[in-house]
């Protein structure tokens, strides 16, 4: 990865990854927090499911970072996701999390990362015609449409089984 891009903000990195996808954003800097799925829904005025939470987590057999897009409407049962996928995540380091993407939690955005990461995304998510995901900051957010951000992003639908 170029040096560059390390010494973008969040929002630039994001807007740089968008751009480079072809996924056509606004980033909305908002006046309250977006930190948390209920904190996002109630900012834009949308129903929980439609906000996408970026959870990060250690693949265990890999030990390489991987990210779960999940509906704000879901929490991701690991346990559920191992067997059904064969997957064995467990939670990340809060400071790994902030070094290999770049990101801190409550503003990971699903792009933009500092690093490349294996990505899954919540099938329940595509039923929607727009989502709201994190843009780099716990104010901040952008929408848009979730069939094309998973194919942008060559992200795995997966059934994610509420806890």
């Amino acid at each position: 990865m170029s040096e560059d891009i390390k010494k973008l903000s969040s929002l630039e990195r994001v807007e740089l990854a968008a751009r480079t996808l072809g996924l056509d954003i606004s980033i909305k800097r908002m006046e309250q927090s977006t930190r948390t799925a209920e904190e996002a829904a109630k900012a834009v005025g949308c129903a929980g499911g439609q906000i996408v939470k970026s959870l990060v987590f250690v693949n265990a057999d890999t030990h390489a970072l991987t990210l779960l897009l999940v509906s704000g409407a879901h929490n991701a049962d690991t346990a559920y996701i191992a067997t059904a996928y064969g997957v064995r995540l467990k939670r990340a380091d809060i400071d790994r999390v902030r070094d290999e993407t770049g990101f801190a939690i409550g503003g990971v955005a699903p792009i933009g990362h500092l690093v490349d990461l294996p990505v899954f995304i919540d099938e329940s998510l595509l039923a929607y015609d727009q989502v709201w995901c994190a843009a780099g900051r716990p104010d901040s957010i952008f929408s848009c449409n979730p069939t094309t951000l998973a194919e942008k992003i060559a992200a795995k639908a997966i059934r994610i089984k509420a806890s």
